[in-house]
């Protein structure tokens, strides 16, 4: 996943919006979306390469990638916000 600093930043508003709406029901603001998407983005790489699923190239998986990982970083801090 080689992307520039401007997709990154794409990537990461994408995911984090995707992440929000799937796990709470709307997105966080431009900037809370950007970095869930961007922490997402490596969660979700640490899993595939765990999982051993590769992962291509391309816009399409990079949101797929950082979207699942923005999804478990949600999950998780939903998790630790009710202990």
């Amino acid at each position: 996943m080689e992307h520039g600093i401007l997709a990154w930043l794409i990537i990461g508003a994408i995911a984090g919006w995707l992440a929000g709406v799937l796990v709470k029901g709307g997105g966080f603001g431009v900037l809370v979306d950007i970095l869930v998407g961007i922490v997402g983005a490596f969660i979700g790489g640490w899993l595939a390469s765990l999982l051993g699923v590769g992962v291509s190239g391309g816009m399409i998986a990079s949101i797929v990638t950082a979207t699942v990982g923005a999804i478990v970083l949600l999950v998780i801090l939903r998790l630790v916000k009710r202990a």
